[in-house]
């Protein structure tokens, strides 16, 4: 099989800022996303999806683009393998997840295509999953975090998740639950911005606008867990420190994140899910935002994975770029075709 990869870089039509990022009143340089084409030596065609976002995960485009071109060889010398085999030899030239997410997404974009089967339909579900969402309210002044709740809110999304550890958070979270009242769900999320004492503080004195959890308070197992300790009134979750394998050991708090790029695809989110669901944790899914192949990879994945709540793929229309997945009613499917689904490549070609 041959093995090619695209770089292509999308503009951001509203960034989402996050107090991980190196300067949230920037304007964000355009994102990069890696199109990965894999074709078998029958004419057949699979597709994936690369997507390193460096201020979240520390992955540049660069090591991807490296790890991409130490698969060449192993895709190509894989002839009688089988899936497994092949993302076993990739991560032996190089376990880079968000690479061997590209490689995965392929491979089951491709089986699809052979099979004529959508992935949910390969992973044994009898019908496409409609999956909730969630929308994300970046660390945006008081009154634009409102006005951004509100269109949400119109939209029919049921779930709101703002964006704190940075600027005046207090502010910022009050304000979007008085504009959308007490039936709509709210989360935070720090992208582990806190320090331990600020995140259990913080929370103590937001506690009284209804949450309904708080993702990365703190980065690491040990400071997840201690937050979660002092607070067992609130649901804490796990979205960057789910990087670390060791807090599948466990269960330490409420709730794991779960990402296509970070896990390494389909195959390493259903791999993490069943992880989770043993040491005891609920399960949500979100992208790193990703393309389009990202997204419908999460969506299909979510028919088995089955995620109990509202899940944070609603980020495409960030990007100034054609609609390809639509939100109805604040929820979304995967798109109709085989594989990954049909119209999901030319998003990338357009840009």
């Amino acid at each position: 099989m041959k093995l090619e990869a695209f770089v292509r870089h999308v503009r951001w039509r509203s960034p989402l800022r996050a107090a991980h990022a190196t300067d949230i009143h920037a304007a964000p340089a355009p994102r990069p996303l890696v199109l990965v084409r894999i074709e078998s030596v029958d004419g057949a065609v699979g597709y994936g999806e690369s997507a390193p976002l460096v201020d979240y995960d520390g992955v540049t485009l660069e090591a991807v683009l490296d790890a991409l071109k130490l698969y060449e060889p192993v895709v190509a010398g894989s002839a009688g393998l089988s899936h497994a085999e092949i993302l076993a030899g990739c991560a032996q030239a190089a376990h880079l997840p968000q690479a061997l997410a590209a490689i995965d997404l392929a491979l089951w974009d491709l089986a699809g295509q052979r099979a004529g089967q959508p992935i949910w339909a390969l992973l044994g579900s009898q019908a496409p999953p409609v999956v909730e969402l969630n929308w994300a309210i970046g660390a945006e002044e008081p009154g634009q975090a409102a006005s951004q709740a509100l269109g949400a809110v119109a939209r029919g999304i049921e779930c709101l998740k703002v964006k704190v550890g940075v600027g005046d958070d207090l502010a910022r979270v009050r304000a979007v639950r008085a504009a959308v009242g007490p039936q709509v769900r709210l989360r935070l999320d720090a992208n582990g911005a806190w320090l331990l004492d600020q995140a259990v503080n913080a929370l103590r004195e937001l506690t009284d606008l209804g949450l309904e959890l708080c993702e990365e308070p703190v980065h690491g197992v040990f400071g997840i867990s201690a937050v979660a300790r002092a607070l067992p009134y609130l649901t804490i979750a796990a979205d960057e420190t789910g990087a670390d394998p060791t807090l599948f050991k466990t269960r330490i708090c409420g709730s794991v994140c779960l990402k296509i790029s970070r896990c390494g695809g389909i195959t390493g989110v259903l791999r993490d899910a069943v992880a989770a669901r043993n040491a005891g944790y609920d399960i949500y899914l979100a992208s790193t935002m990703d393309g389009p192949l990202g997204i419908a990879a999460a969506l299909h994945v979510a028919a088995v994975v089955e995620p109990v709540r509202p899940c944070g793929l609603a980020t495409l229309e960030r990007f100034e770029a054609p609609e390809v997945l639509r939100i109805r009613g604040g929820r979304m499917a995967p798109p109709p075709g085989s594989g990954l689904g049909d119209r999901l490549v030319g998003w990338y070609d357009s840009l």
